[in-house]
């Protein structure tokens, strides 16, 4: 059997939606590399580290583990004694993005000030010091902390939820929301256009060249979601957006077939 008929007969198990993202986070990863796009967006070129790597594996699935089982069971608990509960009547567009907002800028402000708190001592030794093990930051970094640090960033929501009755189309957008956002801030690559820090709209939003610097630097550069309060603050690098501007600008250097690169060593 041809691996396309194969490919072709696993696919046909699977919703189409979940497909069709997966199909198109392959062919954007192959374009990536082969425009040497990935590569000019590599915010350390050469930060990435295997040790590193097989660390962080270890603490996100013990903490996701811990985490998973307390915060999701605690949930439950709030469910089960009617501190948490949701709209389930159907929400027009505007109400489901003023709640959101709402998680939004609540979440930023708790991040942004226990953050900082975390990089006090004792708290940075007891809960922040795993999750600053790798200087160059990459997906799994999300995930790599203590579960200290997991209850303090997750709690977040069950809190929120206590406080604020929203609608289960919102819930819906807030949780894949807060993975994807880890995910892209600990990417190590920059994905967004070179003009996002020149425009008044965007450049109140965190990029992963953002969030990079607090790893690579230590210090500064606290913000979950938005630059807000590091500038009411004074906190941001102040080579932060040189950094970006370098990053979004560097040209890029399309990967070469193997046949090619053999033929103009031949020649």
């Amino acid at each position: 059997m041809a691996i396309w008929e194969k490919l072709l007969g696993l696919m046909a198990g699977v919703d189409p939606l979940t497909a069709w993202i997966a199909t198109f986070v392959i062919v954007g990863l192959l374009a990536g590399v082969f425009t040497g796009y990935l590569r000019a967006r590599k915010i350390q070129p050469n930060g990435f580290k295997w040790r590193y790597f097989r660390r962080e594996l270890c603490w996100a699935v013990v903490t996701l583990a811990v985490t998973g089982v307390v915060l999701g069971g605690a949930s439950k608990w709030l469910q089960h004694a009617g501190l948490i509960s949701f709209h389930h009547e159907p929400a027009s567009p505007w109400v489901v993005a003023a709640e959101f907002a709402l998680y939004f800028f609540a979440f930023d402000t708790w991040f942004y000030w226990l953050h900082r708190l975390m990089h006090k001592e004792p708290f940075y030794t007891w809960i922040h010091k795993i999750h600053h093990g790798s200087i160059s930051p990459n997906p799994l970094t999300t995930f790599s902390e203590s579960p200290l640090e997991g209850f303090v960033n997750g709690g977040f929501v069950p809190l929120f939820l206590a406080l604020f009755t929203v609608h289960a189309e919102t819930m819906a957008i807030i949780t894949p929301f807060n993975v994807l956002m880890g995910l892209y801030v600990h990417s190590g690559f920059e994905f967004f256009p070179k003009w996002w820090n020149r425009s008044w709209l965007t450049k109140w939003f965190i990029t992963a060249t953002f969030h990079d610097q607090h790893h690579r630097y230590f210090k500064g550069n606290y913000g979950g979601y938005t630059t807000i309060w590091d500038r009411i603050c004074g906190t941001v690098r102040p080579t932060f957006e040189a950094d970006f501007e370098n990053v979004t600008t560097r040209p890029l250097k399309p990967a070469r077939p193997a046949f090619a690169l053999k033929q103009r060593a031949e020649g």
